[in-house]
């Protein structure tokens, strides 16, 4: 079942499929929010339903956020498709080898172990400011890290956008 909003109000689909099956069908997306810590060892547990929706391969791409002091977490295949923009460029085009410098050193792929943890590098931790609790926001297409003073930052001013907006914004 899920929920249908439009201008006739909330209509209620059955799509005859369960939330797995969708998640499956659809590649899933990252939704909610969790407060996490970082161990000892300085691993990060990623929440399992959102192992689920990585699936195969079971690694993550990282890089720090774009505009943000956060870090982002895409699928291998969601960051592939992205690439593979980049890559459509001539080998000689200074740009787009400065991009991809860019783009390569200042990320990783991480794989999780059989806990469900991730090891994020140390230097991609520091930019973010996370150094103990960790507030991973799911944002659709990817998983967002933030250090709990940024987030309520980010998230107050968020704040003042309402579900409207974002819907209108996104054309849903």
């Amino acid at each position: 079942m899920c929920l249908s909003v439009g201008q006739k109000g909330i209509e209620v689909l059955d799509s005859g499929m369960d939330m797995m099956e969708q998640t499956t069908e659809t590649g899933g997306f990252f939704t909610g929010e969790y407060v996490h810590t970082l161990d000892p060892k300085r691993r990060l547990t990623i929440p399992s339903e959102w192992r689920e929706i990585v699936g195969d391969p079971r690694q993550l791409y990282v890089m720090p956020g774009v505009g943000a002091k956060c870090l982002s977490l895409y699928r291998v295949p969601d960051f592939k498709s992205k690439l593979d923009r980049l890559r459509e460029h001539s080998i000689a085009d200074v740009q787009a080898r400065r991009m991809a410098r860019i783009l390569g050193s200042r990320s990783a792929f991480l794989s999780w172990d059989s806990a469900g943890r991730i090891r994020i590098k140390d230097d991609l931790l520091d930019y973010a400011g996370l150094s103990r609790k960790v507030v991973l926001v799911g944002a659709l297409d990817r998983i967002e890290l933030w250090s709990p003073e940024e987030w309520d930052v980010v998230d107050s001013e968020g704040g003042e956008v309402s579900l409207e907006e974002a819907v209108r914004y996104v054309k849903l």
